[in-house]
């Protein structure tokens, strides 16, 4: 997200948010002191399980916690799921966008710039 832009104001209802994107809520997961809504059957074959919620941080904006399970690639392909799959990587970046409102492309520019901020970390390998 943005400067001055916050998670609530995004995503008024994060349940009611992930139900539609993901299919029903089955169940909560403690993170970090947060609940997180958990997935276990998600619409859409490609997920096998969809953990997504907000981690609250005292004195701190909240923060989008996300965790997509699937299904390998090559099982998806062997089902005959490929238009699972695209409708999979939609929803993702569909759900991703109206949380954070960054499209695919901003998110992968921003996580470049962290990797480059960061030069002599990769040095030490």
């Amino acid at each position: 997200m943005r400067r001055g832009e916050h998670l609530e104001e995004r995503i008024e209802d994060m349940e009611a948010t992930i139900e539609d994107y993901f299919g029903p809520i089955s169940t909560t997961e403690e993170f970090k002191g947060s609940d997180l809504h958990v997935v276990e059957d998600p619409d859409n074959p490609v997920f096998t399980r969809i953990t997504a919620g907000t981690v609250e941080y005292s004195g701190k904006k909240d923060k989008l916690a996300v965790d997509f399970e699937e299904r390998p690639a090559e099982e998806v392909i062997a089902a005959g799921e490929a238009d699972a799959a695209a409708d999979a990587v939609d929803a993702k970046n569909d759900f991703l966008l109206e949380a954070t409102g960054r499209d695919a492309k901003s998110r992968r520019d921003s996580m470049k710039r962290s990797v480059e901020d960061s030069p002599d970390e990769a040095d030490e390998v």
